[in-house]
């Protein structure tokens, strides 16, 4: 099976929406986000949002090229790293941003700093993704 250029595009343009989202949401510090209750289920809205599609891509990229089902999210973006997709570093960071995301999903008391710090710090790994699987579009 082919890979799907027009899903990987439309998938990347989400990730690209939801982080400037995440951005512009976190873009006056810490303190004026903690205090934002909405701000603050909007951000975790947008993270799932960004992180789904990356699972999406990586899914999809993973059954085309690799023939390989992955066990669980986090396992996906390993197998990719595996196989030279995605450099391991990048999949390893993402296979936990993975499992963050199904902590958001499940609400499994997540801290709001937590949030805050992910954005502040681990969005680059999304940008990082959309630059190795837009290599393949």
């Amino acid at each position: 099976m082919e890979i799907s250029r027009g899903l990987l595009n439309r998938r990347i343009m989400e990730i690209k929406r939801a982080v400037e989202e995440l951005k512009s949401i976190a873009s006056k510090g810490e303190e004026d986000f903690l205090s934002n209750p909405t701000g603050i289920d909007a951000a975790k809205y947008k993270l799932v949002v960004a992180i789904e599609a990356a699972l999406s891509i990586c899914n999809h990229i993973a059954a085309r090229l690799e023939k390989k089902i992955p066990e669980s999210y986090s396992d996906c973006f390993i197998i990719l790293g595996e196989e030279g997709v995605l450099s391991r570093d990048l999949s390893k960071r993402l296979a936990r941003m993975a499992k963050f995301r199904n902590m958001l999903v499940h609400i499994w008391g997540i801290d709001n700093a937590k949030i805050y710090e992910i954005i502040q710090n681990d969005l680059k790994n999304l940008k990082e993704f959309t630059g190795e699987v837009g290599k393949i579009c």
